[in-house]
């Protein structure tokens, strides 16, 4: 089967031929309809990320599982899929404490090594052993997945849009919802409006928030998080945004997320915030980045800066959750897919994508 390899960020990812061996205990075969393509797809392409190499890129996708291993109990051949990059063992003592995203497991050995819970992969070419990246490696016509990682959705709904349910649009409704809690009526400023940060936007919306400042450098991106939610639009080419949000707000914000994960957007965060404020940093920046605040104004306007991994999501119950939001016409999706490409245009969506000329772009495997 064709899939996109990456081996190291000086050459272009390949689309190639793999075999994928059948799923073993516990494990499940998903035929990929859709895979979005994200900034973290793209840390990896450029090397700012330590990965296991060679691997199958991608991390956001859906499809419909065409087999199911010894000990598989919750789906079965046929059902639709959203794909989760953290398959939580449901053993270690943060899945049993209720917070699957911080799954021990995963974050230690499946994540970093590129395998599945057995310590193997199931891609392999030529001998050649090919890695997983973040359990998914939804850039394929097909994948082997832990069975906590394929979560069955609503029979409905396309299956193509709903690949951005299984990371952007968990990560940032997630973020607002189950990481920062915001309430009705609070202040938020959202930096960053690329798919994530437009999914904070809707996750700020959906919660009833009093006032939702979207921050961007490009303008039109700014203005765009209007229609997903937004009251103000903050163009940060032109103008100090710190500045402007706290001017919006009267002394700040009550919450502000950093949804690009840039130095400067982090420490852009924590100084727009009012009293009791919260910095939520749900974008990823490259490893070893450093960014600095200062402690005493944190501590004297009783302040907190959290990191949101994965949005706090509980995929089993915030997937379905999303899926039917989206089916009320509560949730926008088709609006943050600016295109749809085949696997051999991989390298190509990439590059739309740092170019900041694409939201999400879906590779369709079938296309």
């Amino acid at each position: 089967m064709r899939a996109v390899v990456f081996r190291t960020p000086d050459r272009p990812v390949e689309v190639t031929d793999v075999e994928l061996d059948p799923p073993r205990e516990g494990e499940v075969r998903v035929k990929i309809a859709a895979a979005g393509v994200c900034h973290s797809d793209l840390h990896v392409r450029n090397g700012d990320w330590d990965v296991a190499a060679p691997l199958v890129m991608g991390h956001e996708g859906s499809g419909t599982v065409t087999a199911v291993g010894p000990g598989v109990t919750t789906v079965k051949e046929g059902d639709r899929v959203v794909l989760s990059w953290v398959p939580s063992c449901g053993r270690c003592r943060m899945c049993l404490a209720g917070y699957p995203a911080r799954c021990e497991p995963a974050a230690n050995v499946l994540l970093p090594q590129g395998v599945l819970y057995d310590g193997t992969t199931r891609f392999h070419r030529d001998g050649e052993r090919i890695h997983h990246y973040l359990s998914v490696s939804s850039f394929a016509e097909e994948v082997v997945v832990p069975e906590s990682g394929a979560i069955p959705i609503h029979a409905d709904a396309p299956l193509d849009v709903l690949a951005l349910v299984g990371c952007g649009v968990a990560t940032g409704v997630g973020a607002v919802q189950r990481t920062a809690g915001v309430p009705e009526g609070a202040a938020v400023a959202v930096i960053g409006c690329g798919g994530v940060g437009l999914s904070v936007v809707q996750g700020a919306r959906l919660a009833r928030a009093g006032r939702v400042i979207a921050v961007d450098l490009d303008p039109g991106r700014a203005e765009l998080a209007r229609g997903f939610g937004a009251t103000d639009a903050v163009a940060a080419r032109d103008v100090d945004a710190v500045a402007a949000v706290r001017d919006l707000t009267d002394g700040g914000v009550d919450f502000a997320f950093d949804a690009i994960g840039k130095i400067e957007t982090t420490e852009q965060a924590i100084a727009m915030l009012g009293i009791g404020g919260m910095a939520v940093v749900v974008g990823l920046p490259p490893t070893g980045a450093t960014a600095r605040f200062e402690p005493l104004a944190l501590a004297e306007r009783e302040q907190r800066i959290v990191g949101s991994n994965y949005g706090s999501t509980v995929p089993a119950e915030d997937f379905p959750a999303l899926v039917d939001l989206y089916l009320a016409g509560d949730l926008m999706l088709d609006e943050l897919v600016s295109g749809r490409r085949p696997l051999e245009d991989a390298e190509a969506a990439l590059q739309d994508l740092a170019a900041g000329r694409a939201l999400r772009t879906l590779l369709v495997p079938a296309m």
